[in-house]
C-alpha cells in the first residue's frame, strides 16, 4: 500500500478503500456497506479514501459511486464525497432552481452559515460548475446555462440533472435580502459597538411603525452585521420598547419578507436551533414520507461543523434523540445513511491536520473567522442558545412548531 502513504493516513484507511471496492464491485453492489465505510468518517477522511482509491485502482472514485449505487443513495453519497463548497454550490443552485419561500429559507440558512472567505469559494465552484455566477442566479437573471467549457471533478453531475421549470417569482425585497447575504461583507470579529446596536435598534423600531425608511433598512442591518452585533441590537430593541423583535417576526400574519428576515435572525444568532427547526418540519408529516431532501441537505453540510449542537436542540423540542426518529421515519439506505452521517462524530477517529491548501480548511474555528458554531466539541457555546434580554430558544421554536407537529414525530413509533 505504498501509494497511499504519499498523503495522510488515519486507523483503518487500507481496509477502508479495499472494503469499498469490495463491496462496489459486482452486479449487485453492497449498498448498505458502502453507506457503513463512508457514513462514518469525517470530511478529511473521505478525502484520503478518495485519494487512495484513485492511487490504487486508478479510478475516480465518485464516478464508481455514481456508477454503481441507486438513484437516492447515488446522490447522498455523491454530496457526502464532495468538497465542502463545491457541496454548497450543487446545493445552492438546486434549491434556487426549485425556488419558493422553503427553497429560499434553505438559501438563507447556507449564506448566513459561511463565512466571507467560505462565501468566495462557493462562488468560485459555482461559476466552475454550472458557468454562471451565483448573483445572477439569485437575481433571476441566468437560468439558460452554457456547457462548462473544462471538465472538472465535478462537472458529471450536472449530465443526469433533471430537467426543471422555472422557478416561481420571488418578492424583490426578498431577492434584495439574498443578494446581500451573499456579497459577504458581514463582519467576522466579536466586537461590539454599543452605540451602532443603540442606534439599529431605533432605526428597526422606526421602520416597523412606518416612521422612517423601507425595506432597505433591514436588510443593511441584517446583512452587514456581525452575529455578535446584531445580538445586541436585539437586547437593546427589547429593553427600550418592551416586546422581542424577532418573536413579532414570527407571527402567524408576517409576510414572507418578514419571515425571510426572521430565519436571518435566527441563523445568525442560533443556528443549530434553525436547522432543528427545519428537521423537525421535515419530519412532521404525519404518516406521509418524510421529506428526505432537507434532511440530506441539512445532515451533509452540517454533520461536521455542529451536528452535535443540532441533535441537543431536537432532543429539547422532541424529547427523543434524532437519528432514533430518523431510522423510524426514514426508511432503507437513505435512512441508514442519515443515521450514521449523523453519528459519525462520536466515532473514535479525530479530523487530521490539514496541510496548507487543504480543502478541510473550508470548516475553521468561528472565535478566529467568524464561522457561526464550532466543528468541536470542546469550543465554547456563546450564542447558540439566545441571549439576555431575547425571548428564548423555547419561546422561538414554539411560534414556529405547533404542537401537534411535535407529537407526530413522537407518536410515529410510540404507538
Amino acid at each position: 500500500m505504498g501509494g497511499v502513504k504519499q498523503f495522510q493516513q488515519y486507523p483503518g484507511l487500507e481496509d477502508d478503500i479495499r472494503d469499498l471496492r469490495y463491496a462496489l464491485s459486482g452486479l449487485f453492489p453492497n449498498e448498505r456497506k458502502v453507506v457503513e465505510i463512508l457514513g462514518k468518517r469525517s470530511q478529511a477522511h473521505r478525502e484520503s479514501i478518495a485519494e487512495g482509491y484513485k492511487l490504487l485502482f486508478a479510478e475516480s472514485l465518485p464516478k464508481r459511486l455514481k456508477a454503481s449505487m441507486s438513484c437516492k443513495a447515488e446522490r447522498c453519497l455523491m454530496l457526502w464525497m464532495m468538497d465542502p463548497s463545491e457541496r454548497d454550490a450543487v446545493l445552492l443552485y438546486e434549491a434556487l432552481s426549485q425556488g419558493g419561500p422553503k427553497k429560499d429559507r434553505a438559501v438563507i440558512g447556507m449564506l448566513c452559515t459561511r463565512s466571507s472567505a467560505q462565501l468566495y469559494l462557493i462562488k468560485q465552484a459555482y461559476y466552475s460548475v454550472f458557468c454562471q455566477t451565483l448573483e445572477n442566479h439569485l437575481d433571476g437573471s441566468g437560468f439558460v446555462f452554457p456547457e462548462p467549457q473544462n471538465k472538472r471533478k465535478w462537472a458529471f453531475w450536472r449530465s443526469a440533472e433533471p430537467k426543471v421549470e422555472d422557478p416561481p417569482k420571488r418578492q424583490l425585497a426578498i431577492t434584495k435580502l439574498l443578494l446581500a447575504l451573499a456579497r459577504g461583507s458581514r463582519p467576522e470579529n466579536t466586537t461590539v459597538d454599543r452605540h451602532i446596536a443603540l442606534t439599529d435598534a431605533h432605526q428597526l423600531n422606526k421602520v416597523c411603525s412606518g416612521k422612517l425608511g423601507n425595506e432597505e433598512t433591514l436588510i443593511r442591518i441584517f446583512s452587514t452585521r456581525s452575529p455578535y452585533q446584531l445580538t445586541a441590537t436585539m437586547n437593546f430593541y427589547e429593553q427600550h420598547y418592551g416586546h422581542d423583535f424577532e418573536k413579532a417576526l414570527s407571527k402567524k400574519d408576517a409576510g414572507e419578507f418578514l419571515q425571510a428576515l426572521r430565519a436571518v435572525v435566527q441563523c445568525l444568532r442560533r443556528p443549530s436551533e434553525f436547522y432543528a427547526e427545519d428537521i423537525i418540519t421535515a419530519l412532521s408529516k404525519g404518516n406521509g414520507p418524510v421529506d428526505e431532501d432537507t434532511l440530506v441537505q441539512i445532515i451533509t453540510t452540517r454533520a461536521d461543523v455542529d451536528m452535535h449542537m443540532i441533535r441537543i436542540e431536537f432532543m429539547k423540542e422532541c424529547k427523543r434523540a434524532l437519528e432514533q426518529v430518523i431510522s423510524e421515519r426514514a426508511m432503507g439506505v437513505i435512512g441508514q445513511f442519515l443515521v450514521t452521517a449523523i453519528r459519525q462524530r462520536d466515532m473514535v477517529f479525530n479530523s487530521r491536520p490539514t496541510s496548507e491548501g487543504s480543502t478541510n480548511s473550508y470548516y475553521t474555528n468561528p472565535l478566529s473567522t467568524g464561522s457561526r458554531q464550532s466543528s468541536d466539541r470542546s469550543q465554547p457555546d456563546t450564542f447558540h442558545s439566545g441571549s439576555q434580554g431575547s425571548s428564548g430558544t423555547n419561546s422561538s421554536h414554539n411560534s414556529f412548531t405547533s404542537k401537534s407537529n411535535q407529537h407526530a414525530i413522537v407518536s410515529a413509533s410510540g404507538s
